[in-house]
């Protein structure tokens, strides 16, 4: 069993994420780490989050909407987000807050962000707070 890393903070608080000693998982891992109970994420929703995420092992985010004060919307399950997202928050519920690691083939691959401090081939660490959908 692979060890994920752990995320401080409640739903909507931004979080700090702690990474194990412990190699990246290869594949998607979705952790709930606060269970909603609001409306189910459907694939061709438009969805709104605040986010964070981080290379896994690294000591700072490479993006964080916490820090803009403004949650994200995008069309979910339709391609226009990486891989890792719209197969880890489809079938979620409104106010979840989730913790996703995503591998490189459902992230940024070989070609990475660089300007974003991503690499080809990083394993990426979201936490996800999932605000609401709308069909």
């Amino acid at each position: 069993m692979t060890t994920l890393p752990s995320a401080s903070g409640s739903f909507g608080e931004k979080p700090d994420l702690t990474f194990p000693d412990s190699p990246a998982p290869a594949d998607l891992q979705v952790q709930v780490l606060h269970q909603g109970d609001g409306e189910t994420v459907e694939a061709g929703d438009d969805i709104e989050v605040h986010y964070l995420g981080q290379v896994w092992g690294g000591t700072r985010p490479f993006d964080t909407s916490y820090d803009r004060g403004q949650s994200i919307s995008f069309g979910i399950g339709v391609g226009q987000v990486i891989g890792g997202w719209d197969e880890g928050l489809v079938g979620r519920q409104v106010g979840s807050r989730l913790l996703l690691s995503i591998p490189p083939h459902l992230g940024y691959g070989d070609r990475g962000v660089p300007q974003a401090g991503i690499r080809g081939g990083d394993t990426l660490v979201f936490v996800v707070d999932v605000l609401g959908t709308s069909r």
